[in-house]
C-alpha cells in the first residue's frame, strides 16, 4: 500500500483505515423491515421441487451433483452440490459467487466435512434467461426502477429458497448451515442473512452494495459505475437502491459474522465494503485485506490466511 495502478482514480479514496472503520450505515425507508420480512415469507412459501443430476466435473474431496431448483417468480437456478467424500456431513454452507458469473465450483472451500450448494443467482451463469443480460454493467441495472422487481432482491431471493433446497435435500444440517460470499455474493449475503435465521453463521468477502449514497459518490471499475451513469443520466436515485443497501441490511443480522474487507479496491470501493462490517451490531471478526479485485504480491498469502480463518469460523456451526 499503495500499489502502482492505472486507473483515473484513486481505488483507496483516500480513506485510512481508522475512516473506513468509522463509517456508519445511511438511514433506512420506514418500510425496510416490512418489505424485507414480506420477500421472505414469499420465499419460504416456494416449492422449490430441485433436480439433481451426476456431473461431469471431477473433484478429489467432493462429490459433484449438477443441481436445478425453483426460485421465487418461478425462476430456474442451476448451480451445484458438493457432497462430502471422505468425511461424514456435518455441516451445510451456501456459496454466492461474484458478479463475474462462475461457470464451475470453486475448489478452495474452508470445510471437507460441509455440504456445499453452489447456486448461479438469477440471469447469471447456468441460471441465464433472455432477456437478463449476463453482462454485470446491465444485470445490475435490470428492473432497477422497481424496488418489487429489481433483480437484485431476487438474487436474494435464491439465497433463501436455495437453503430450503439444502435442508429439504440434507435434513440433517438444520440448525448448523452457514452461508459464504464474495463480491456480488457477499452483499446479497448481507441482505439475506439480516432476515433468515435458518443461516446460522456468515462470511462475506469484500460485499458489494454497501452504503448506496456514498457508492453513487466514488468512481469505480465496477458495476456500481453502470448505476452511477444511470443516476447521472436521470437525475435522480432509483426507490430501489435504498432497499438494495447491503449496509442497511447488516444492522439486522445475528449471527455470527466474518469480514474481509479491502483497503484498496478498483471495483469494490472500500467504503462500502467497511460500512457494511461496521453496521453489523453483534459478534463479528474483520480481516483486512490489502486489496480486493486486484493482484497484488501477498494475494495468495492473504487468500491461505482467510481460508485458515474460516476453517475455524465455521467449526461451530
Amino acid at each position: 500500500m499503495p500499489f502502482s495502478h492505472g486507473y483515473a482514480f484513486d481505488p483507496s479514496y483516500g480513506f485510512d483505515l481508522e475512516r473506513l472503520l468509522a463509517i456508519a450505515p445511511p438511514q433506512e425507508p420506514d418500510d425496510f423491515t416490512a418489505f424485507w420480512r414480506a420477500r421472505l415469507e414469499r420465499a419460504l412459501r416456494v416449492e422449490t421441487n430441485p433436480r439433481l443430476s451426476t456431473s461431469t466435473l471431477v473433484d478429489p474431496h467432493f462429490r459433484v451433483i449438477d443441481l436445478q431448483y425453483r426460485s421465487t417468480d418461478g425462476f430456474q437456478i442451476g448451480g451445484w452440490l458438493l457432497i462430502p467424500m471422505h468425511a461424514d456431513i456435518r455441516r451445510g454452507i451456501l456459496l454466492g459467487h461474484g458478479y463475474g458469473g462462475i461457470d464451475r465450483p470453486p475448489i478452495s472451500l474452508p470445510r471437507q466435512d460441509c455440504v456445499y450448494l453452489v447456486p448461479c443467482f438469477r440471469g447469471l451463469s447456468l441460471s441465464r434467461r433472455p432477456p437478463i443480460s449476463e453482462d454485470p454493467n446491465w444485470h445490475v441495472l435490470h428492473d432497477i426502477q422497481s424496488p418489487n422487481r429489481y433483480i437484485i432482491g431476487g438474487c436474494v431471493e435464491d439465497i433463501w429458497t436455495g437453503v430450503s433446497v439444502l435442508l429439504d435435500l440434507f435434513p440433517e444440517v438444520q440448525g448448523h448451515v452457514g452461508y459464504a460470499g464474495i463480491s456480488l455474493g457477499g452483499g446479497l449475503g448481507a441482505m439475506a442473512m439480516a432476515w433468515d435465521a435458518r443461516i446460522g453463521r456468515g462470511h462475506l468477502n469484500v460485499p458489494t452494495f454497501g452504503h448506496q449514497p456514498l457508492r453513487l459518490k466514488l468512481p469505480s471499475a465496477g458495476s456500481a459505475e453502470s448505476v452511477r451513469d444511470f443516476v447521472n443520466d436521470r437525475g435522480r436515485v432509483p426507490n430501489a437502491l435504498r432497499y438494495m443497501d447491503a449496509a442497511i441490511a447488516a444492522r439486522y443480522i445475528r449471527q455470527p459474522m466474518h469480514i474481509a474487507a479491502a483497503r484498496f479496491d478498483p471495483v469494490v470501493p472500500p467504503p462500502g465494503q467497511f460500512a457494511v462490517y461496521n453496521a453489523i451490531p453483534g459478534d463479528k471478526r474483520l480481516m483486512v485485506l490489502q486489496a480486493g479485485h486486484f493482484d497484488y504480491p501477498d494475494r495468495v498469502g492473504e487468500a491461505r490466511e482467510l481460508v485458515s480463518q474460516l476453517w475455524s469460523f465455521f467449526a461451530p456451526l
